[in-house]
This record gives C-alpha cells, sequence and structure tokens, in this order.
C-alpha cells in the first residue's frame, strides 16, 4: 500500500483501474493529476522510494549517472552533449556534504552500503529544495547514525516550509517527525490524527481496523 500511494502521487505508471481514483492532488494550488513525472518535479515534487537499489539508483551505474533518474539541470548540457563535469560536480559535493563514503562520483550504486547509498539519494532528492517530498520507509536496513542525519535532514526540510507525506512502519520514526497521522487499512483511509493526540495504542488500532467513526 505505500508503495502504491507513493507511486501515485509521484506519477510512476499505474494500471488504468488506478489512475483515475478520486484522489485529489495539488501543489500550490495547481492540480497535479493530468501532469507527467517531469512536469510534477518542475513544480517541487520529489520522491524518495523504499527500495535504493533498483528503484532509486541504478546499481550498476556511477552515482553522478544517477543524477540523471531525477533531475535535468540545462546547464548538464550543450549542443545535446552532456557536461559530465557538472554531474560530477553536483554528486561531489553532495558526497561531501552529507558525508556519504563512497570513493567519489565514478563510484557504483552498489558499492556503497545501504547507509550511505540511502544518504546519497536523500541528498539527491532534498538538495533542490523541494516543496512537496513523498518519501517512503527513508531509514529502513541503514545504521543509526546514517538514521539520525537523515532525519535531521527531513526536519530541516520541513522547517523550511515544505510539505512531506512519509510512508513508514516504524512507529518511532513516525512519532519522532510527524506532525499528524493517517492510517491506511483495507483500502480506506482514515481521518487526521493530530500528533499531540496519538498514541501508539491508537495508531495500533488504527493499523488493523479503520472505524467507520473516523473512516474517510
Amino acid at each position: 500500500m505505500a508503495r502504491a500511494i507513493c507511486s501515485r502521487l509521484s506519477g510512476e505508471r499505474l494500471p488504468a483501474t488506478a489512475q483515475h481514483g478520486a484522489m485529489q492532488m495539488a501543489i500550490d494550488g495547481t492540480d497535479v493529476r493530468a501532469l507527467g513525472i517531469a512536469q510534477r518535479r518542475s513544480h517541487g515534487l520529489a520522491f524518495i522510494p523504499e527500495e535504493r537499489l533498483g528503484r532509486a539508483t541504478v546499481p550498476g551505474m556511477a552515482l553522478d549517472w544517477n543524477l540523471l533518474l531525477s533531475r535535468r539541470e540545462p546547464d548538464w548540457f550543450s549542443w545535446g552533449f552532456l557536461r559530465r563535469r557538472r554531474l560530477a560536480a553536483l554528486a561531489r559535493r553532495l558526497i561531501e556534504r552529507h558525508q556519504v563514503r563512497a570513493a567519489g562520483p565514478a563510484a557504483l550504486a552498489v558499492s556503497l552500503t545501504g547507509g550511505n547509498l540511502q544518504k546519497y539519494v536523500v541528498a539527491r532528492e532534498l538538495e533542490p529544495g523541494p516543496t512537496v517530498l513523498l518519501v517512503s520507509q527513508p531509514t529502513w536496513g541503514v545504521d543509526v547514525g546514517a538514521a539520525a542525519r537523515i532525519h535531521q535532514a527531513l526536519l530541516d526540510l520541513r522547517a523550511a516550509g515544505a510539505g512531506i507525506l512519509l510512508v513508514s512502519e516504524d512507529l518511532d520514526e513516525l512519532f519522532a517527525l510527524c506532525d499528524a497521522f493517517h492510517v491506511m487499512s483495507a483500502g480506506r483511509l482514515s481521518a487526521r490524527l493530530a500528533a499531540e493526540q496519538a498514541g501508539i495504542e491508537q495508531i495500533g488500532r488504527l493499523m488493523g481496523t479503520i472505524d467507520d467513526a473516523v473512516a474517510a
């Protein structure tokens, strides 16, 4: 379900039965449902999927080349040719700024540890300063140090005024980062629950079933 939610909002192709649902999607008042992926990103949308290798990055591709999966800066191209030096310069800056342990921009994504690759993916998506960030399982399978750095990056983005939709199975993570909660269960979305009103037991009950009184 988490993958389905983020896929729909980020613009990935979905089965025909899922493309015309009633979900409302607007960024700064602009309805983005009919827009393509590049157009949604131009409106400030960024996406961090739950799978680092295979979805967020191409395992056998260098870190700088992996920037092209979600970034298209005009000054990266000249007469139809890619200026790889500019690509590498950004990759190097992200590596240094976010303390990613890697041999350099030319290092293959698969050569990094899970935590370091996740930090790089987060850095790639946050560097442009998105208006809306969709992120699924941001610290799954990473060490404590990497998780803390990723959490701080998300909090800094929120403090800068961005909206973040965080999907996670880690309740501690959710309580540490979220201002409000929604729970998906049996294809239904619960009403908004403010963080100060939410407790572990209450969230746990909603995970199992959504009462008709709070179902959206």
